[in-house]
């Protein structure tokens, strides 16, 4: 039996999931979640076999979700189960571990043959993202400065993620600086945007 958890803040997907799922015999649904920290927390106490999770999730997005399981040595399987057909996310998705990347229009039948092959060991990767990972651009951002987007994104002004990051304004304005040049963008808004557009952030 494959021990599952599954990770979705959107409440009527999370129960979807967890219907069909349940209906496989071999499947078994130990725990869910609606953000990235409450998964991270299910996972470090029941330890499942595979746990599924989606990208954007609040308190923890499903990569910083996977790296945070890999640094801990925990030997749950992550797989990513998203809207967001991006290349620049895939690649990230990768570096951090993780063993699985469907996109949510896949059917059911799919999603649980492609649970089946993470936990025996193999690797599940939409067909149709597969080859453009290889064409994806590298991404250039620290995780500093994909925090400092994210803010920004959030409306946050620069005295206000000086104070999140313990950084001075003028670090934080230099930064955004450097980030603008990074992504050839004219201001901070339209970094967020191409950093977004490219699975970056």
């Amino acid at each position: 039996m494959i021990r599952l958890v599954i990770s979705e803040d959107q409440a009527m997907l999370l129960d979807a999931f967890e219907a069909l799922l349940s209906l496989e015999t071999d499947i078994e649904v130990v725990g869910r979640a609606l953000d990235g920290q409450a998964a991270l927390d299910l996972v470090t106490t029941l330890k499942p076999d595979v746990l599924i999770t989606d990208i954007e999730m609040p308190r923890m997005t499903g990569i910083e979700l996977a790296e945070h399981l890999r640094a801990e040595s925990i030997p749950t399987k992550v797989m990513i189960v998203t809207t967001f057909a991006r290349s620049g996310y895939l690649r990230r998705a990768l570096q951090a571990g993780v063993r699985g990347y469907m996109l949510k229009d896949a059917p059911i039948t799919q999603l649980a043959d492609a649970i089946r092959k993470v936990h025996a060991g193999g690797r599940a990767i939409a067909s149709d993202l597969a080859e453009s990972v290889w064409d994806a651009l590298p991404d250039p951002l620290s995780e500093r400065e994909r925090s400092m987007l994210r803010l920004a994104e959030g409306g946050h002004t620069n005295r206000e993620i000086a104070e999140k990051l313990s950084l001075s304004a003028g670090t934080v304005r230099n930064y955004f600086s450097e980030i603008v040049q990074k992504l050839d963008a004219r201001n901070r808004i339209e970094a967020g945007r191409i950093a977004r557009a490219n699975g970056w952030l």
